[in-house]
């Protein structure tokens, strides 16, 4: 999440109730998970295994639970609960504030867009010219929607991240990580009905110009679709993934998190995808292999029978 003008350090402190390690006369431009981060974000970190990974990081401010050694040019916020501190960073640059019409006063739409009855707009939204927004679309705040966009009907835009922190206590528990971030639809990308293509947790999730999308497919956070890509019905894609320009996964692929798919794959049908893959290659099976490896593994599979057949008839 970027905030609206820099935010001096010292006013963060303030709010989270920080003890500043290093420069205190910096300024923040945003905060991010660290997945996400660049120069002048916040981050946070609340596990000695991650501390290097955060300090390490572009990030230039790191909220952290103990003072330990850091590079010149970082600071460190120093708190009793990090996870804590985010939420409160959060909750107070980017506040929920219900929108109860239809269409918020705060969205914008473009010259020759046309919206279709019960479409739900929230707030700080901006469509573009010449879109087709079909009924019962639901397009929450702060999403941005470029020309030429097609949505089908009953399309869900900016839905909450489906993001938790493991907290071990007497019932282990779940505590909601609150999305903080957009998605951005580039222009003549095309959405089916049913659709759901969830926010970021605090950067964008973002769908490249000219990608198709068919019925019922489910986008995670924080996810990055590049141009021109086909996506065929029930895909399903898990956070803080990269898929390349022209990639297709046909229907009821599913993909797993924090990996690439690289530029022109095909993925074909009821493939599940759980480690990056290299791009101009056709992949198929669960996990995916190369598709003409797989395809001559299935035909040998199929000749188990006759050949175990064949061995037992020889040894009698």
């Amino acid at each position: 999440m970027r905030f609206d003008q820099p935010v001096p350090i010292t006013t963060i402190a303030r709010l989270i109730g920080a003890e500043i390690a290093g420069n205190s006369s910096g300024f923040a431009t945003g905060i991010n998970e660290i997945h996400k981060v660049g120069p002048g974000d916040l981050v946070y970190v609340d596990h000695p295994k991650y501390y290097s990974t955060c300090i390490g990081s572009p990030a230039g401010f790191i909220i952290i639970d103990k003072r330990t050694d850091f590079p010149e040019g970082k600071v460190l916020l120093i708190v009793k609960d990090p996870f804590e501190a985010y939420l409160k960073i959060v909750d107070h640059y980017r506040p929920f504030t219900p929108s109860m019409k239809i269409r918020s006063d705060l969205s914008t739409i473009g010259e020759g867009t046309v919206i279709m009855p019960n479409v739900y707009i929230g707030n700080h939204v901006v469509i573009g010219q010449h879109c087709i927004i079909y009924p019962n679309v639901v397009i929450l705040d702060h999403c941005t929607i470029g020309d030429h966009v097609i949505i089908q009907a009953g399309t869900v835009i900016g839905s909450d991240a489906f993001y938790y922190n493991k907290k071990t206590t007497r019932d282990i528990h779940y505590k909601k990580m609150n999305s903080c971030g957009r998605v951005v639809i580039g222009d003549s990308v095309e959405i089916g009905a049913g659709c759901t293509i969830d926010r970021g947790v605090s950067d964008d999730t973002l769908i490249g110009a000219g990608t198709k999308i068919d019925n019922l497919v489910h986008i995670g956070h924080d996810t990055v679709i590049g141009k021109n890509c086909l996506f065929a019905a029930q895909v399903g894609v898990a956070g803080a993934t990269t898929i390349e320009d022209n990639v297709i996964l046909w229907g009821q692929v599913g993909v797993s998190k924090t990996l690439t798919i690289g530029k022109d794959a095909v993925v074909y049908a009821q493939s599940g995808v759980k480690d990056s893959i290299a791009g101009g290659k056709v992949y198929f099976g669960s996990p995916v292999e190369d598709a003409r490896e797989k395809m001559k593994e299935l035909v040998w599979i199929r000749r188990i029978p006759a050949l175990w057949k064949k061995v037992m008839e020889g040894n009698e």
